[in-house]
């Protein structure tokens, strides 16, 4: 689950549990909740906003709700409760790519498969030098990339190279190593330093005061493949009052 509060112009959302080693997994109440979390920010959003996604204790976020899929009690019910999870998180990196605002991921902790997935959905991305690791695991637990996923990395992780040793080696990545490979803008040695950081840039970004409009336009743009993958629409926009 989520909440999703406002300090000033930036919106921040934030991944909820029951403990500090909650794993954040996203079963379908969780992509509901984020899901209407992004909209609401959509939906209140004016020249200036700007959105954190962050999360409580350990994990940023493992990933989808297996044991949800497992429960099924037979393996066609099994892959089919995968399958939904899979085309349920679709719209979720959709609504990310299309938000009218910057948006930074702030990672405090452990962030695999779908939630490194969410992560890398967003502008920017600052992690903890001294915990967590990224790590895309489905070559590990036999699993393939859906469609929006591969395009995703495909178009944001410049470095063949670093495609290949996420998604084929499946490394677990520290935060040092994610700077050099370019999965992350910056990364920090404590919980604190991460949350400030991730706040100072997106109070950066949202002081521009850019049309969201505008913004969303420019980075679906950028993105092509994914944004095709997705379904969604590239638009030519004017906001320059002069024009």
């Amino acid at each position: 689950m989520c909440t999703l509060e406002k300090h000033g112009d930036v919106f921040v959302l934030t991944l909820t549990g029951s403990s500090d080693v909650d794993e954040h997994r996203f079963g379908p109440p969780a992509i509901d909740s984020i899901l209407s979390a992004i909209a609401k920010a959509k939906a209140e959003a004016t020249p200036g906003s700007a959105l954190i996604t962050t999360s409580h204790g350990k994990f940023f976020s493992n990933g989808f709700d297996l044991a949800w899929a497992q429960a099924a009690g037979s393996r066609t019910g099994a892959r089919e409760r995968l399958h939904y999870m899979v085309e349920s998180f679709r719209p979720v990196v959709g609504a990310m790519m299309d938000l009218p605002m910057p948006t930074v991921a702030a990672v405090n902790g452990h962030a695999a498969a779908a939630g490194l997935t969410l992560a890398l959905s967003h502008d920017y991305v600052i992690m903890r030098r001294d915990k967590g690791v990224l790590y895309m695991s489905e070559v590990d637990i036999g699993l393939t990339l859906p469609d929006y996923c591969a395009a995703l990395f495909r178009e944001k992780v410049g470095s063949a190279t670093a495609r290949r040793d996420v998604l084929l080696r499946a490394k677990k990545i520290k935060g040092e190593e994610a700077m050099r490979m370019g999965l992350v803008e910056a990364a920090y040695d404590s919980e604190e330093r991460v949350a400030l950081a991730s706040m100072r840039l997106a109070k950066q970004l949202a002081g521009r005061k850019w049309a969201g409009d505008v913004y969303a336009e420019i980075r679906k743009s950028l993105y092509p493949d994914l944004c095709g993958v997705l379904g969604l629409d590239i638009r030519a926009i004017v906001s320059n009052s002069k024009l």
